[in-house]
């Protein structure tokens, strides 16, 4: 049994933490009602033509868009859409420190914003800009990918790259990134910038956590190489620091051997005790399986059906459970990575 100093001293703590929760999402709600769609961004010492013009003469080998710009004024949250001033299309790296080194030295009163876009799948508008400069990180193709086949392996890639490409690319080596996420159409610099959770993390940790080296674009557009044994503090402080110490705009991404074979489980749930318990079981058995993540569902008509390697549906017993139209439903998805050498015994899982 827990003390009761112990429990005043948790409750404290749980207090603290909800209280620093709550003034962090107000101050979040202040500043962006200071960015709202009808706003008119103010610059105090340049008129927007002048910043224009002043963009336009930077020696860039990509491009700005001053006009077509409403196609990066949303989000995959579709919450805000900020209309930016412009958009830039950088083919090098420098294309983009050049463009942050010049807005870095038009000072802080111009109040001119930049923000670096993925694939656009970001949730409350960080991937906008009212006003501002949004970098499609999509358009910088250099440096090109290269797939390092020795020890260790690790792809050097470009942060604007997705990982659908980078996946592509490193199987034709036989090899694949330690963890990725859900869904690979998200760049590499989108996913670092956050953390890259999945269903190997419990295995490898997130994304964040297999990445070797790091080429930065800080807020005063030098470009700056980081690791965890050159500028260790950059290097942590952007990895799923939310691109508030710079752009990453390239990885070295850690490998490993792909998998020839993968078997791969959906299991159902009604009961969320029984469905967190196996979860935990299974997480922390060092040779259960490769890959496990849980999510909720709503059951829908014809969504057992499609689930037969879950159970049998026509099995009266088993599908009675969840015949419950709109009935809240868990679900464990795991795969295990196999070698033809271990066909014999892809069924056979041990728990330990």
């Amino acid at each position: 049994m827990y003390s009761t100093n112990f429990l005043r001293e948790t409750a404290r703590v749980v207090q603290r933490v909800v209280l620093v929760l709550l003034l962090n999402l107000t101050c979040h709600n202040i500043n962006r009602s200071s960015y709202l769609p009808n706003a008119t961004p103010v610059f105090s010492n340049l008129s927007t033509p002048d910043i224009e013009s002043s963009l336009i003469t930077l020696n860039l080998q990509g491009h700005f868009i001053f006009n077509d710009t409403h196609h990066v004024a949303n989000d995959f949250g579709n919450i805000y859409h900020f209309l930016p001033m412009a958009i830039l299309l950088p083919k090098t790296v420098s294309d983009i420190s050049t463009t942050i080194k010049h807005v870095f030295d038009m000072g802080p009163n111009s109040e001119l914003t930049v923000t670096a876009r993925g694939h656009g799948h970001s949730l409350q508008g960080q991937s906008q800009s009212h006003g501002g400069i949004v970098i499609r990180m999509e358009s910088l193709k250099q440096p090109k990918m290269h797939v390092h086949t020795g020890e260790p392996p690790y792809v050097d890639v470009s942060g604007g790259e997705l990982w659908i490409n980078v996946l592509h690319e490193t199987l034709k080596e036989g090899l694949a990134p330690k963890s990725w996420t859900d869904y690979l159409h998200l760049t590499v610099g989108g996913t670092l910038s956050n953390a890259g959770v999945s269903g190997q993390a419990f295995r490898h940790g997130p994304q964040i956590d297999n990445v070797h080296q790091l080429e930065i674009v800080t807020g005063k557009g030098e470009i700056v190489n980081c690791s965890e044994d050159q500028n260790a503090d950059l290097f942590y402080g952007v990895l799923g620091g939310l691109g508030q110490f710079g752009i990453i705009t390239r990885a070295r991404i850690a490998l490993e051997p792909a998998p020839k074979m993968v078997k791969w489980i959906r299991v159902l749930y009604s009961d969320f005790y029984s469905f967190t318990k196996d979860q935990e079981q299974l997480i922390s058995s060092d040779t259960s399986f490769d890959y496990i993540e849980g999510f909720v569902i709503k059951n829908r008509t014809g969504l057992i059906n499609n689930w037969s390697s879950t159970f049998s549906p026509r099995d009266p017993i088993q599908a009675s459970q969840f015949r419950s139209e709109g009935k809240t439903l868990y679900c464990l998805e795991m795969a295990m990575y196999l070698n033809r050498e271990d066909s014999n015994t892809m069924n056979q899982v041990s728990i330990s």
